[in-house]
């Protein structure tokens, strides 16, 4: 084998252990980010008693914007990746040593391996954080329904109280269920 293919061997190898271990650390960043926009808490800022000293200090949209950016970055290295992986399995059809094939066989092998458990732990971490991203969504409004009712603003719940007072009201003196009844 020539000395020029072998070193464009080893540039391959090298270029995808540098995107490896820049994906390894990106993925690291995305599962964390993640992971805080779960542990968030009280959203809008405010601290309760439920909320822990893990509430992130991003609101939910620039975690949302932060989210989106990085799962950009790592979809794009995992394409860079995945053309490392091509380029290699190029270069091992077209080596000429037979004997050296089964080594550079193996080497790609272990490259493919690496890209599919890091698109995998990507691709579910994405959808963690998406279902998360929902469920927060939903309890937020349903949070902010009960915190409307529960202030009384608006109309209708003045009204509802009203009715809910006479009612009661009616309720516990016999005189005026007599009076209804007849």
């Amino acid at each position: 084998m020539a000395a020029g293919t072998s070193n464009y061997w080893e540039d391959l190898r090298k270029q995808a252990r540098q995107l490896e271990n820049e994906l390894d650390l990106k993925l690291v960043s995305f599962s964390k980010l993640c992971t805080s926009y779960s542990h968030g808490g009280a959203r809008d800022g405010r601290r309760d008693r439920y909320s822990s000293d893990t509430t992130p200090l991003l609101n939910g949209s620039s975690q949302d914007r932060m989210f989106e950016t990085m799962a950009i970055e790592i979809e794009q290295l995992l394409a860079r990746l995945t053309g490392i992986n091509d380029k290699m399995a190029e270069y091992t059809n077209s080596a000429g040593v037979p004997s050296l094939n089964a080594a550079l066989m193996h080497t790609l092998q272990r490259h493919r391996d690496i890209l599919q458990d890091y698109t995998h732990e990507f691709h579910k971490t994405k959808a963690n954080f998406v279902a998360i991203r929902e469920r927060e969504n939903l309890m937020g409004s349903v949070r902010k329904d009960i915190e409307s009712y529960k202030s009384g603003s608006g109309v209708n719940n003045r009204r509802t109280e009203l009715f809910l007072k006479e009612h009661d009201h009616l309720r516990k003196n016999p005189y005026c269920i007599y009076l209804h009844t007849v």
